[in-house]
């Protein structure tokens, strides 16, 4: 008798238990074919339409889709199309466009509903940014063969996460470090490259979108490079929304450079402390900063790489002028410019090398086709690594 008890008590608290969890689900109460619907019962709501966005296809031609039943209008921007694209509405409100056929690369673009500019909701591959900047989505197409920044069948360095204090910020900084194939192996102290990020990156952005790491690694494996020590640091010496002074950024950002990060990264690798052994480069926003750097300090640097950013062509003002032109070819054993065709400040670029040449500056300028992005960049790194130490 008590044995029945118990389990019917058992049988009553099992299937609240299950009521209770079928609402927590949003589930609804089960109904009979043709009968009203139970009183209190809540209704499935309709599913969105399922898409698939991107979709590569074998003739490298790419489908964006949208489902967006409620638009009026949708149009696509990237870097592989040529100007903004109108995307077309079928009868279940999904938004198509078809492109291509595309070059193989990565490429970053963004989708305007109704002139709100968003990432393709379809698509997990974003590009973020520091600040509160469009936050875009990429679009890998990949090539009938490995390509350069490709991870191959090759030996792999490893990147670090690190924090160090920063005496110069007053605070704990978060640097990335790369060290290449058998590091614990290799004997003797290695070369190292201090490379700096663009407006709104971060120390992450170099090897999350620029794929310096997979880079140089092809290029040892190559044996276009030798073993080599990466540093990206992230360039702001503050927040974004700090407040602080772009001076006073910059300043700060240079003394952290100089006085913790190079000293951390000596202490914790086996790098030469000889500045023949030590380059600085970066793109755009730490290209100019590399320029504003590299001349006051040239017992720190002998090489320098400089992507998509113009210098300072006034004569009087200009640490590259003609009155430090035999400091700067006697310590420079690399200065190495270049830019895309498309950049916004090609033709200050082009000014630049000009004035270098006139006052009699060292330098290798290259150009290449391509706008202000992580194509252009990537090649860049590419290009100028095998000529670092030499």
């Amino acid at each position: 008798m008590k044995k029945g008890i118990v389990l019917f008590l058992c049988s009553i608290v099992w299937l609240a238990q299950s009521m209770v969890a079928q609402q927590g689900r949003g589930g609804t109460q089960p109904t009979i074919p043709g009968a009203a619907p139970t009183r209190g019962a809540t209704q499935q709501p309709a599913r969105a339409a399922q898409v698939r966005s991107p979709e590569l296809h074998p003739d490298r031609t790419v489908t964006f889709r949208v489902a967006a039943p409620k638009a009026s209008d949708v149009v696509l921007t990237g870097e592989f199309a040529n100007g903004p694209q109108k995307m077309q509405k079928d009868a279940q409100g999904v938004w198509t466009l078809t492109l291509g056929p595309v070059d193989p690369d990565l490429y970053e673009y963004e989708i305007s509903v109704d002139g709100v500019t968003s990432i393709d909701p379809r698509n997990p591959l974003v590009k973020y940014n520091r600040a509160p900047g469009v936050v875009s989505s990429l679009l890998d197409v990949p090539g009938s063969g490995p390509r350069f920044f490709d991870t191959k069948p090759v030996p792999h360095g490893k990147v670090d996460v690190r924090f160090y204090d920063s005496k110069a910020t007053k605070s704990v900084r978060r640097v990335r470090i790369y060290t290449p194939p058998n590091y614990e192996k290799l004997s003797g102290r290695l070369p190292v490259l201090y490379l700096l990020h663009g407006g709104e990156g971060d120390d992450t952005v170099w090897t999350e979108f620029g794929r310096a790491n997979v880079i140089i690694d092809n290029l040892i494996a190559e044996k276009k490079a030798p073993p080599m020590v990466l540093v990206t640091p992230d360039g702001y010496a503050y927040g974004w929304d700090s407040g602080v002074a772009a001076d006073q950024q910059q300043a700060d950002f240079l003394k952290d450079l100089k006085e913790d990060l190079i000293p951390f990264v000596q202490a914790n690798y086996r790098v030469s402390s000889n500045r023949e052994q030590r380059a600085l480069a970066g793109l755009s926003r730490g290209g100019a900063q590399t320029m504003n750097i590299a001349p006051k300090n040239l017992d720190l640097f002998s090489r320098i790489g400089v992507f998509s950013a113009a210098g300072n062509t006034n004569a009087e003002t200009s640490d590259f002028g003609a009155k430090n032109a035999s400091a700067l070819n006697a310590k420079l054993k690399l200065f190495w410019l270049g830019i895309g065709t498309e950049d916004a400040s090609f033709a200050n670029a082009n000014k630049f090398s000009e004035f270098l040449k006139t006052n009699g500056v060292k330098h290798t300028y290259r150009t290449i086709p391509g706008a202000h992005t992580w194509i252009v960049w990537r090649k860049f790194l590419n290009e100028m690594v095998p000529q670092l130490w030499q």
